[in-house]
């Protein structure tokens, strides 16, 4: 008999590594059991979908069962793995449609239970109207919810890279959006005076942002009508919550799968856990941050789809490593574009560095060329070796290609100067004749 791959989680990482399973091996029998109703999607469609943008859910599912079946992958949805038992190599699986539990058996497992929506122990959190953005059934019940009750007024609790996309798409719907942010600024990962132009840009748009302000409860009776932090009671028809992502590490932590120090799944660069034959993948997974030397949980879809590859190739007799991550990302806040790679300047001098920044503004394009717009570029780096540390650009063009030189150039592990000697693109469409990275990067080598 061949041997058996299971996948427990069939989402980006999972599908991913069955995929590339299957490509290595033509043998092996793969199983993949998914606890929501959908594979193979791409969640940050999401808030586009909500939005109206994309006009079907199905836009964003990437492939089926039925197409995996046809590439002779098995994949089961709406069944939850309940336990894993890493001795006698088996999994206890449920059948949520008809509540049938049964034991599979198992050779070789890749752990992909991804992440779950941070939902915090607040009065009111279970009220209808509430909802966290997580997977498929939550982008349908949002978009579904504002299309039946025609909400007015809508609360985004979190100004993280999801509160932000879902400003937007709420207020898309022609409803009075209030974001409530616990911190000091919104997008926490950028430094403070680069979030201060994403805010701008929110309160331009009629986004009524709250700084320091913590959510204490909801209130309401058959559905939400207040969210409250502190002496503020602010009208409600529609909350959205988006504090963060944890790790599934339930089933991982009884079966004696090690956790890291992040406390998601740790890993080896080949994906492999403490526990031989399971690999694990994707944000249930830590991952090699290439700047501080160490593992990170940084949940990103594009992470979960190159680890789960590596994953896959390896639990089907390859052998592929992972090469690690600097965290690159990027978000859509209205017109403006916001994106950062390593660390911010905090983050670096928290984590010990010598850190120096520099912060310069100049075009997007030639001065002389209609619709140029302004570009805030910061490096952080050593200040003493020059080494990059991070980088973060806002702006409202060019934004994602100068925060991907950015990251290359942290792949490998530039100084400033090195930066500043790149042979970068210039036409007067596209770009000055002194792009604003090298413009920063003379200014940081100075």
């Amino acid at each position: 008999m061949p041997e058996r791959l299971i996948v427990v989680g069939g989402v980006a990482a999972g599908m991913s590594a069955a995929a590339k399973a299957r490509r290595t091996n033509k043998q092996l029998d793969i199983i993949v059991y998914e606890q929501s109703g959908f594979v193979s999607y791409g969640s940050c469609g999401f808030p586009y979908f909500i939005k109206g943008e994309i006009p079907q859910i199905n836009d964003v599912i990437v492939r089926t069962p039925a197409q995996f079946a046809a590439q002779g992958i098995t994949a089961h949805v709406k069944h939850q793995v309940l336990a894993i038992d890493s001795a006698a190599q088996t999994v206890v699986v449920r059948n949520l449609d008809t509540g049938h539990e049964f034991t599979d058996q198992w050779d070789r497992m890749i752990l992909t239970t991804g992440g779950a929506s941070a939902r915090p122990a607040l009065a009111g959190l279970q009220l209808p109207g509430i909802f966290t953005l997580r997977t498929v059934e939550d982008a349908v019940a949002i978009r579904q919810w504002i299309d039946e009750h025609r909400p007015e007024r809508g609360v985004i609790v979190g100004g993280g890279y999801i509160g932000l996309e879902l400003a937007e798409a709420l207020a898309a719907h022609h409803m009075h959006i209030t974001l409530l942010e616990a911190t000091g600024q919104v997008l926490p990962t950028l430094d403070a005076e680069m979030a201060a132009h994403i805010q701008a840009e929110l309160t331009a748009q009629g986004v009524d942002v709250r700084l320091d302000c913590a959510v204490e409860a909801f209130a309401g009776s058959e559905r939400v009508r207040e969210v409250l932090a502190g002496d503020q009671h602010i009208a409600a028809d529609i909350v959205i919550v988006s504090v963060g992502v944890k790790p599934s590490v339930g089933l991982a932590r009884a079966a004696g799968i090690a956790l890291g120090p992040t406390g998601a799944v740790a890993v080896d660069d080949h994906q492999r856990t403490n526990i031989t034959g399971i690999w694990a993948a994707g944000d249930v997974a830590e991952a090699q941050h290439l700047v501080m030397g160490r593992p990170a949980y940084v949940p990103l879809g594009s992470t979960a789809n190159k680890q789960g590859k590596v994953a896959g190739a390896n639990a089907a007799g390859g052998d592929e490593r992972f090469g690690g991550i600097v965290g690159t990302s990027v978000v859509k806040v209205f017109d403006l574009h916001a994106a950062g790679t390593g660390l911010s300047e905090l983050r670096a001098r928290a984590e010990g560095y010598n850190a120096a920044s520099v912060v310069a503004t100049a075009n997007s394009r030639a001065h002389y060329m209609p619709g140029h717009q302004p570009i805030h570029v910061k490096l952080v780096f050593e200040q003493d070796t020059h080494k990059l540390l991070g980088g973060q650009i806002v702006g409202r063009e060019g934004v994602s290609k100068r925060i991907d030189t950015l990251a290359a150039a942290l792949h490998a592990g530039w100084t400033t100067e090195q930066l500043a000697e790149l042979d970068l693109s210039y036409a007067p469409p596209f770009a000055p004749v002194w792009d604003p990275i090298l413009v920063a990067a003379n200014l940081a080598s100075r």
